[in-house]
Order: C-alpha cells, then structure tokens, then sequence
C-alpha cells in the first residue's frame, strides 16, 4: 500500500470520531462506563485530540458495561450502519476485541484481508477486568488469559520466545475444530473475567499484547472518569490517566522519534465514501470463498 497522507489520516480520524460521538451518546443513554485509552487518551492530554498520525480509537470498558454493550447495542442499534462485531461461534474476526464498525466505509487491514467480516472503519472496545491480589491466582487468569487468545485468534503467539509459540501450535493442533476452538476459549473468558471489577483493588487489560496484560493498575485509576477536552468535545478518560498512561507507556508526554510518527495499523486499502461489500473479492477475501458462505452467517456481527 502506498503511504498514508496526513490528510488522508486526518479524513480518517474525523471519519473515526462520527463514531465515537455515537458511540458516546448511546452509553450516556443507557449509563455505560468507557474511558479513551492507548494513543486516543495520550492524545487528550498531549494534542487536545487525536495523535496527527493515530489511525483509530479505542476505548476501554469494565467487564460488566462491556457485557451489557453487546445485548444493548444489538436491540436498539441493530438496524443502523453501526455494526456490532465481536467474535462468535459463526464469526471469526482475528481480534480480541469487540468493534463498532461503519458499514457505509471501508478499512481493511492486512492481518483481516483473507476474511469476510466487517471491514468499516471502526471503534474498538477493550475490556478491563478485576485482578486478584493472590499471585498465584493471578498467575492463573494470566494463563487462562494466554490460552484465550491463542484460541480466539487461531494463531501461536510468536512475541515471547519459541518454546510459547510451540505450546501454542500444540494446543490448536489438539483441538483443531473451529467448534471445538470456540468452546475453550469461552471458558478461559469466563475464567479469566471471574474476578469483579468494582470490588478488586487492582484492575488489569487481559485482551491485549502480554506486555499490557501483566499490568496491575490500582482500581481507583479507573474509579471514576475524568471529562477532558479532544477535538471540541469532553470525552471521558480514567481519573488516575497519569498513573495508568506511565505505567503503560512511560513518558507518555514526549513524542517519538519521527520515523515512529506513523499509522500503527498497515491497511489494505481504504475508502471513507463507499461500502466495504463493493470490494469483496477485490481487496478481501476471494469471491468464490464468499458466495459459498452467503446465508450463511451475517458478515463479522456476533451471532
């Protein structure tokens, strides 16, 4: 793919913000807890807004909101543009998280392109959850936390050495039903998320990169929410943002070198005015693959 523009970026992240003020009403309506995070919270502080080269939002809800999203944002958003995406037993996204997704646009990145999901620019949803103080319990959710994503996403993780990236091959080679893959790590969720957000003294993210995962971030970070400014509107960031954004990120406040300064998701191919179905069979998935599947499932929405 080319290089991105900056004003291809900007268009993109004002696309990316149509989204996230529905987004923002909607759980005004209905009393749901979120917080910006990652590089849209650094933004807050650092710009007022988005980071010039972010591609994206996300947001972290606790595990109780973020459960409630999914039965809420179906009934009532259901019949709009707005696509609730979240893998399932018929849906398979390559993502951890859940994503509100624009069907009226189209963002394919390179990792999804061999899938027929959801390709609209999107909103992505990340869960925090409690942490218990016990080590060895929390040894454990970290396990059962890396055992779900090697199911969910179907692939070995290759960041932290070989002899992880075997176990990994060995457990997808044992179950090697999409059924069966599906099962595991639904009770490694349930197991992983057992630990009640509002009555932990530690909050972590466990459907994220390891690195992020071992993080136990004290519960009053995430407490409250605070009201901060990003691009014209207040949008809520966690009370303790300094606390949460060093232990993640360190000096969050100093910008990275300029050949960092890039967009962080590699994109196939984007299009702010049009569907992603025009491009089925063109920049994702083939369309032999597709018409065996039509009827069959909705494309990349929960079931």
């Amino acid at each position: 793919m080319k290089e991105t523009s900056r004003e291809e970026i900007r268009a993109l992240q004002l696309k990316s913000l149509e989204i996230l003020k529905v987004f923002d009403r909607f759980c005004r309506k209905h009393k749901l807890r979120y917080f910006l995070c990652g590089g849209c919270c650094i933004g807050t502080i650092r710009h007022q807004g988005f980071i010039p080269w972010d591609d994206d939002i996300d947001v972290f809800m606790p595990r109780p909101d973020y459960e409630r999203l999914k039965k809420l944002w179906t009934g009532e958003m259901g019949g709009t543009k707005y696509a609730f995406c979240r893998s399932g037993s018929h849906t398979f996204l390559r993502s951890m998280l859940t994503a509100i997704s624009d069907e009226e646009t189209t963002f394919i990145k390179e990792r999804q392109a061999d899938l027929d999901i959801s390709h609209g620019v999107r909103l992505e949803i990340l869960p925090l959850d409690g942490c218990p103080d016990n080590w060895v319990l929390r040894k454990l959710q970290i396990l059962c936390a890396l055992t779900f994503q090697i199911f969910n996403l179907q692939e070995a993780p290759t960041s932290k050495g070989k002899a992880l990236e075997w176990i990994g091959r060995a457990m997808l080679f044992l179950v090697p039903s999409q059924k069966g893959r599906v099962r595991v790590w639904r009770l490694m969720e349930r197991l992983m998320s057992r630990y009640a957000f509002d009555r932990c003294t530690k909050t972590t993210e466990l459907c994220s990169r390891y690195q992020y995962m071992v993080n136990e971030y004290p519960h009053w970070v995430f407490e409250k929410a605070v009201f901060k400014e990003f691009e014209g509107q207040k949008f809520p960031i966690p009370l303790g943002y300094d606390t949460y954004l060093t232990m993640a990120f360190g000096d969050y406040m100093e910008l990275p070198p300029e050949d960092k300064q890039i967009p962080k998701h590699d994109a196939v191919f984007v299009d702010l005015e049009n569907g992603y179905k025009k491009y089925r069979g063109v920049y994702y998935k083939g369309v032999g693959a597709c018409r065996a599947e039509e009827g069959k499932r909705t494309c990349g929405k929960e079931d």
